[in-house]
């Protein structure tokens, strides 16, 4: 059986173009890869393709008439060094679930033998675990091992958070488990300090430290992945410490323990991120008082 891991994350994080990386770097160490994009923006493989949006399965079933009248080859394309891509799509923005695209892709590629002779299985899923949908590779015990992309940014730790409570939530009836945290660097206070913080506290570990670094987005505008794209840079290396550190990290995964949202609070406090109620009114109260004596 494929290894089975998921990468989620708060949207706008970099998940995409973090997955698409490390996958890259996998397939160099001889690993052969299937990628179940499970975004509706389907965005999930253009990096690995070097193409602007790969068709989706929802997109070429509606063509076809139904999902049971396409063929494998219809909805699987083939890209760098062979990592095998897929898109599940979705409905129109506001029309319809964006998760049953998720279910009926799975579904297709189970049953049309896509999960044969692949090492990894890579499921790229939107967002945050609040929809049925999304939360299937989870839920149905398809993927084992979740990576969740983060940072130092408030919003994308409330949304790891979320993530883990959800993957809490099966772990129980399932073999899904956390694989660790992947920190995409936002260059904001004591951003590795707090990610090693967080994964301490919801009982996991941070696999890797991304740095940012510039050159990712001139990969992108190329529709490439660094590995690619400037294989023998800093950046590309980074990738490949992470790529080194999930195909050791078999196994290792953990039943989370998430955080109340008052805990996460007090330790973005304790860490200076954000203020107490008492500060806010102090700075208010100074703010004012500068006012009136200005006045």
């Amino acid at each position: 059986m494929p290894r089975q891991i998921a990468f989620y994350g708060k949207g706008g994080i970099g998940k995409s173009t973090t997955s698409q990386n490390t996958l890259a770097a996998l397939v160099d160490m001889g690993q052969k890869i299937l990628i179940v994009g499970c975004d509706p923006k389907a965005d999930s493989t253009r990096l690995i393709l070097n193409t602007k949006l790969q068709d989706t399965v929802l997109h070429l079933a509606a063509k076809a008439g139904s999902v049971e009248d396409l063929e494998l080859e219809d909805v699987m394309k083939v890209g760098y060094k062979g990592i095998k891509c897929t898109e599940a799509g979705g409905p129109e923005p506001g029309v319809g679930c964006a998760g049953r695209g998720v279910i009926t892709a799975i579904n297709f590629l189970e049953e049309n033998g896509a999960y044969d002779d692949v090492d990894y299985v890579s499921y790229d899923v939107l967002g945050d675990v609040v929809c049925g949908g999304f939360a299937m590779p989870i839920r149905e015990n398809k993927a084992q091992e979740i990576y969740i992309v983060m940072s130092g940014e408030m919003m994308a730790l409330f949304a790891a958070n979320n993530i883990a409570k959800g993957i809490l939530k099966y772990a129980g009836s399932g073999g899904v488990r956390l694989g660790g945290l992947i920190c995409n660097e936002r260059q904001t206070d004591r951003e590795l300090e707090l990610a090693e913080a967080l994964a301490a506290r919801i009982n996991t570990k941070l696999i890797h430290f991304v740095p940012r670094d510039n050159v990712v987005q001139h990969a992108e505008l190329r529709r490439q992945t660094v590995i690619q794209y400037k294989p023998d840079c800093q950046q590309a290396e980074e990738y490949r410490q992470l790529a080194t550190k999930i195909h050791a990290n078999c196994g290792k995964g953990t039943i989370p323990s998430p955080i109340s949202m008052e805990e996460l609070e007090d330790m973005l406090i304790e860490f200076g991120i954000m203020k107490t109620e008492e500060q806010q009114l102090a700075e208010l109260a100074g703010k004012e008082a500068s006012l009136c004596s200005a006045g």
